[in-house]
């Protein structure tokens, strides 16, 4: 290997290292100016070497859909995990049936989502696959309506790790989910959200009721509305006679202070009464 070689590669891994998302082979070939741009069939070569150097040791260098970044090895992770003190995300069962459908079915409808599992499909679930990048959507079915049609995202290989899609397991292959959580190091805790979530569904349907209630009775809310009207009417006709009566009881109580004489009007006609 020349000089020239050796320097191209180092170029080569050193963008792989501090690269934040994998790098495609035309993305390294743009590294370089336009007129000493190297052949992608060197990148791919050069990529291959550093594989075969990475072997054995903590760090690989794996492809991930078109690109390429380096990740430490799956072995070390009981150790590495310690590095990170916060708490890992919790999904609920909901969330990854969801994607789990969304992934083997693609394209898929929110529609046809929630025939395969048989009960509605949440906003906020669909609304958090979108904002962690997994779930994106690709079109729009050609039918009344034109629904969203959801695939999977780049971000999705790269998170659990997968070369491609065909790298899912095989739906044949019938597994307990804490295992494939254990898998994917995710933590699952199915109790609290699923509570979570029925709770959210109890709220959902109590506002629907409302609203089919007020849909069946239109003339519920008006004759709500004249009770309180008339109960407010009642409680100001009330106010109204009390003011009255201590109106009257003010004037009472002021006459009879100028009919009667005070002590010193007394004492001058008491002074006369002895002249």
């Amino acid at each position: 290997m020349t000089d020239e070689q050796k320097k191209l590669k180092n170029i080569v891994e050193a963008a792989l290292l501090v690269a934040q998302e994998p790098l495609s082979v035309d993305r390294l070939v743009a590294l370089f100016p336009k007129d000493a741009r190297p052949e992608r069939a060197a990148i791919r070569e050069l990529i291959e070497q550093l594989v075969t150097d990475y072997e054995g040791r903590g760090i690989e260098l794996k492809r991930i859909d078109t690109g390429y970044r380096f990740q430490s090895r799956d072995e070390y992770l009981p150790w590495l995990k310690h590095l990170w003190e916060g708490r890992p995300p919790r999904y609920s069962r909901a969330m990854l049936e969801t994607l789990a459908i969304i992934a083997y079915r693609q394209p898929v409808t929110r529609g046809e989502i929630e025939e395969i599992r048989g009960v509605s499909v949440s906003s906020d679930i669909v609304r958090t696959l979108m904002e962690r990048g997994w779930v994106r959507e690709v079109g729009f079915r050609d039918v009344p309506g034109r629904p969203a049609l959801l695939g999977t995202a780049r971000e999705f290989l790269e998170h659990f790790n997968l070369k491609s899609l065909s790298e899912l397991p095989s739906l044949a292959d019938i597994r307990d989910p804490g295992d494939i959580a254990a898998d994917l190091n995710l933590s699952l805790n199915f109790d609290q959200a699923d509570a979570a979530e029925a709770s959210t569904e109890d709220e959902q349907a109590a506002t629907e009721g409302d609203a089919a209630a007020v849909a069946a009775d239109p003339a519920a809310p008006a004759e709500t509305a004249m009770d309180e009207a008339s109960t407010t009417a009642a409680d100001a006709d009330a106010e109204a006679d009390t003011d009255a009566v201590s109106e009257a009881d003010t004037d009472e109580v002021s006459s009879a202070s100028a009919d009667e004489p005070n002590e010193h009007e007394k004492v001058e006609v008491a002074a006369v009464s002895h002249e």
